[in-house]
Parts: C-alpha cells; structure tokens; sequence
C-alpha cells in the first residue's frame, strides 16, 4: 500500500492534468492535504476512519476561522471523492460524517460614495499636476485601473490578468476570465471610464506591442496585484481618506450599491461571475439604508393618522 502522501501527490497531478484546475486551487490543495497528512503522520489506514477524520476537524476548529475550516474540509472531501472514483478505497468515511457548524456571517465593507468620489477626484488633480512623461503615463494607467475596478467589480486578479484583446473599445465591453476559466462580458456603461482606458492605451501604445497584458508595469511584465495595492494607498493617503481600502472593496461597492438601485441580484451574480447566488446574497445584508428608506417613506401604516 502507498504511503498516503504519494497518493496525495498523484491526486494533485490527477487535478492538474485531468480536471485542469486553476493553479491556485492545486496550490491550496496541497497546503490543506499536507496539513492533513502530517496530522495522520502519513497512516493511511488511520486516516480512513471516520474518528481520524472528526479529530482532524476538532483541531482545526481550534486555530481557524469558521471559513478556513469549511474550505480544509472540503479540500479533504475531495480527495476522498478521488479515491472512491479510483477504487483506492470501497467506503467513503464522508459518507458516515455529517460535519455541519454554523459559520458566521461577514459583511462585505463597502466604500462610501462620498469617498469614492474624493478618490477619483484626487486621481484626476493629480493628472492635472503632472510635469514629466513618465508622471503622465503612470497617471493615466492609475486612473484607469481603478475606474476599471469600481465599473465592472472585476476581481483584482482578473484585472491584472486582462489581455490586451479582453478590451472591446468598440462593443465597449471587456471579456473577463473569472476562477474556474469561466468567463464573463461585462459591458463599460459610462464614457469617463471608456476615456480612461483609451487614454492609458495611447500612453502604452509602444510597450504594448511587445506586452500580451493590457495593464503593465515599467518594466513592461504584468502589473501585479500588489503593485494595485500600493496604488490604492498612495491615493488614499494624498485624499486624507483614514479608512482603509482595499481592490475588493471596490467589488463590494459595485454590488451593493447596484442592489441598491434595485438591479436584479441575479444580475449582479452574472456580473460578479458567482457560481451561486447564494455567495451573492451577502449583499442584501448591507442594503439597511435600502431598506429603511422604504419602510419609512412606502409603508402604509405611515398614512394611517388619528388626530
């Protein structure tokens, strides 16, 4: 019998090259299998058993999160799905658990419109201030990431992914790989941000002839997500904006105040290329102001009067 971390390795190559998942996925795969078979100390027909498996839960419980949990979990249930499918095993232990925690719920932090207007207000002085080419090119490409960011709610990674085909200035619409390899068109609906993008183009027009990737750095390689990070401080800290933002939060902002304009969620799900809509149900937790606009205003007991 196989010890149970080559069995591991040949199900991370099983995924790699039958399943095609995305790189990332392998990656924690094998961090969360790993951390599994440590804790078997590489047995497995210890790691077979259903009470194995419960113990490994109860100490995952004890230094992680509810979410961190949920997802280790789900990482070992498939690789037991995997020795099922291959006959390694003839009973799932899975199939005898019933691993069920309540995983508490956190609120997307959304940036107010307030500030979001003081940020792109301070990327657009900037522009104005600027005394060198290359101040000018790193402008341009600045604004139009995050124009881009709060436009479309484009995942950080998926941004800086884009190719330079992925922008239809045309069709006005950018085609974008989301996890999975699935893609989606999210289509640009106001001119600011079709000048933006066509602005940073023409700045880049001639490091984008030896560039696949739409958005890039001085050295001509793809911007990093870090890189996007450090941008959104910098401007942050020139605003005097104390809260702390970060690329997703621009995500959140798109959805939740697209709910709040009552755009359809399933819409919103397409948008934010969410397998489920219950991953984007989140959302209406934060529609409070929503709500209570409606309540107020709408409800019929408020023209209900006795004097």
């Amino acid at each position: 019998m196989k010890n149970l971390q080559t069995i591991i390795s040949e199900y991370l190559l099983f995924c790699n090259n039958q399943k095609r998942l995305d790189s990332k996925t392998i990656k924690a795969y094998k961090i969360d299998l790993t951390q599994f078979s440590d804790y078997q100390l590489n047995d497995f027909s210890k790691s077979i058993k259903p009470d194995s498996i419960e113990d490994f839960v109860s100490t995952l419980h004890q230094s992680y999160k509810p979410k961190t949990v949920r997802r280790k979990i789900a990482s070992v249930k498939a690789f037991f799905h995997y020795l099922e499918y291959k006959d390694v095993i003839l009973i799932n232990p899975f199939n005898k658990l019933q691993i069920k925690f309540r995983e508490p719920i956190v609120l997307p932090k959304v940036i107010p419109l307030h500030i979001i207007e003081s940020f792109l207000f301070t990327l657009y002085k900037q522009e104005k201030l600027v005394t060198t080419s290359f101040q000018a090119k790193c402008i341009s490409r600045d604004i139009a990431v995050i124009e881009l960011l709060f436009a479309t709610g484009i995942r950080i990674s998926e941004l800086c992914s884009l190719k330079k085909s992925d922008i239809d200035f045309i069709e006005r619409h950018v085609l974008i790989n989301g996890k999975g390899s699935k893609e989606r068109r999210i289509q640009i609906g106001n001119d600011d941000v079709i000048l933006a993008l066509e602005n940073y183009q023409r700045y880049f027009k001639e490091e984008h002839i030896t560039s696949k990737y739409f958005f890039i750095n001085r050295i001509n390689n793809r911007l990093s997500e870090q890189s996007v990070r450090y941008m959104i401080d910098k401007y942050a800290k020139l605003a005097a904006i104390e809260l702390h933002i970060t690329p997703h939060m621009f995500r959140h902002s798109f959805a939740t105040y697209l709910l709040e304009e009552d755009v359809d969620i399933r819409y919103i799900q397409e948008m934010l290329g969410h397998s489920s809509i219950n991953i984007t149900q989140i959302y209406t937790h934060v529609t409070m102001a929503k709500q209570k606009n409606i309540l107020t205003k709408k409800h019929p007991r408020n023209a209900i009067h006795f004097n």
